[in-house]
């Protein structure tokens, strides 16, 4: 056999099956070449061995979510998807053990967006049930950030950011705040609106001079490294 011709043709020809479950089994992860599983319907093949996984179904991949450890300066989808949505920017210790398949990059969509300038935890999902989540329980979800301050906080400046208070004729909201180290603090706050954290800094005498979002809700970014990203497990919620 010299022409190539579609994995999806050499399976249907195997299997007797439509091309569409050929596509299917072949999106889903169910097919090899050679042992190595390809997912990709118009893979040309030769002579090379294609079977069928054990437990095989011809039927359409779950939608997934991605936890990305998302880096300052990225504000879109099309940034997000050109430098960190990739196989090659898929956590090795990815505890989920998932296949990275081509069908889990399509119809993204992005999730609570981060604070301006400040990198962590970003979510990107093709599941409706978890981006309506994400924006109907926007106001439930506690968000944690890290935030790296210079300047000497004014006097009772941490009891005035927890319980509320007013600056420059501007009303600030309450939240839970604490010193991590002697330059760090840690923000716990429920649906923070853009730039609110670096006002509330401003607010006592402090410049904020990084910022890291750590968790929203019951969702944890871990030991998730700078630029990669992992699934969201089963056992996640937010």
């Amino acid at each position: 056999m010299t022409d190539s011709i579609r994995l999806s043709k050499r399976l249907i020809e195997l299997l007797g099956c439509s091309r569409r479950e050929a596509e299917l089994y072949i999106e889903g992860g169910w097919v090899t070449v050679d042992g190595n599983v390809i997912d990709e319907p118009q893979f040309q093949v030769h002579a090379e061995t294609v079977a069928l996984l054990p437990g095989a179904s011809a039927t359409p991949l779950e939608p997934v979510t991605f936890l990305v450890y998302q880096p300052a300066g990225i504000t879109s989808l099309p940034d997000a998807d050109k430098h960190l949505l990739s196989r090659e920017t898929h956590w090795a210790e990815d505890p989920s053990e998932r296949p990275v398949l081509k069908g889990h990059f399509a119809r993204l969509k992005p999730g609570l967006a981060l604070q301006p300038g400040a990198e962590g935890l970003a979510v990107y999902s093709q599941d409706w049930r978890t981006l309506r989540k994400l924006t109907e329980d926007a106001a439930k979800l506690e968000q944690e950030y890290v935030v790296e301050v210079s300047g000497e906080i004014a006097q009772n400046g941490l009891e005035r950011l927890k319980r509320g208070h007013t600056h420059k004729g501007q009303t600030l909201p309450a939240c839970k705040v604490s010193w991590q180290n002697e330059t760090r603090l840690r923000f716990a706050m429920k649906n923070p609106a853009p730039g609110i954290i670096q006002r509330l800094c401003e607010s006592v005498g402090l410049k904020v001079v990084s910022m890291k979002r750590l968790r929203i809700g019951g969702v944890s970014m871990g030991k998730l490294p700078l630029g990669q990203w992992r699934y969201l497990s089963l056992q996640e919620r937010f």
